[in-house]
C-alpha cells in the first residue's frame, strides 16, 4: 500500500502549515535556520523536506552537501526547482525511510522536523544508525488533543490518511531511544502555536 505521503499535494500541505490558525510553515522555517548554523558540520541530511522550507538558510561558506529526503518524488521535484540556484549543494533524495534506510547517505548533521511521528521511534533509531551523524536535531509536535492532532483548516481533508501512519511523539520517550543508541540531550525548547499544540525542539550529539 503507498504511503499517504506520496498522495499529498505540497499546495495543500505548505497552504495548510502556513494559515495563521497553524502557524507551523513560519515556526519551523526560522527553527531551522538556527538548526543549520548551531553545530560545526559540512553536510547535513533534511528528513522529510517535503518543499524545502528553511533550505534558504543553508550557508554556502558552511555546508558542502545538504541532503533533502523524502518519499515523495513531486516534493523533490519541486526542491530542485526551487533551489536550483544552490547548485550541487542541495541533494535530493527519493527514500522510504522505513524500507530502504541502507540508501541514505552518511553525515554531519541530521534535521528531522515533524518527521518522526510518521515513521516511529524505532525506524527513525535505524536511520540515524545508518546515518552516524555527530549532530541530530529534531522537531517533534506536541498534542493536547490527541484525537484532533491535525489542526482543523480548509485543507483538513488531504490529510484523512495520515492516521494510518501517525504515532503520538513523547519528548522523554525520544530521548530515551537517543541514548539507547549512543546519544545524549543537550538542548531542548518548545514552541507554543495555535490550538493548544506545540512544537518541540530536542538537539542530541553523538557520545
Amino acid at each position: 500500500m503507498r504511503n499517504p505521503w506520496e498522495d499529498i499535494r505540497l499546495d495543500d500541505y505548505e497552504n495548510h502549515m502556513k494559515l495563521d490558525s497553524v502557524m507551523q510553515l513560519q515556526t519551523m522555517n526560522s527553527m531551522m535556520k538556527e538548526q543549520f548554523e548551531a553545530y560545526p558540520a559540512s553536510t547535513a541530511v533534511v528528513l522529510g523536506i517535503a518543499g524545502g522550507n528553511g533550505l534558504e538558510h543553508v550557508c554556502r561558506d558552511k555546508y558542502k552537501t545538504v541532503y533533502g529526503v523524502d518519499i515523495n518524488e513531486d516534493y523533490l521535484k519541486t526542491v530542485s526547482e526551487r533551489f536550483r540556484d544552490m547548485g550541487d549543494v542541495i541533494k535530493c533524495l527519493k527514500i522510504d525511510l522505513i524500507n530502504e534506510a541502507d540508501r541514505l547517505p552518511c553525515a554531519d548533521l541530521v534535521i528531522a522536523n515533524l518527521l518522526i511521528e510518521y515513521i516511529g521511534y524505532d525506524a527513525f533509531s535505524n536511520v540515524v544508525q545508518k546515518i552516524v551523524p555527530s549532530y541530530v536535531s529534531c522537531a517533534i509536535q506536541i498534542n493536547t488533543d490527541e484525537k484532533q492532532w491535525v489542526s482543523d483548516s480548509p485543507y483538513l481533508h488531504a490529510f484523512d490518511r495520515l492516521d494510518e501512519v501517525h504515532h503520538q511523539m513523547d519528548g522523554n520517550k525520544l530521548s530515551g531511544v537517543m541514548s539507547g543508541i549512543g546519544y545524549t540531550l543537550i538542548y531542548h525548547s518548545s514552541e507554543k502555536l495555535p490550538n493548544g499544540k506545540a512544537l518541540e525542539r530536542l538537539d542530541y550529539r553523538r557520545i
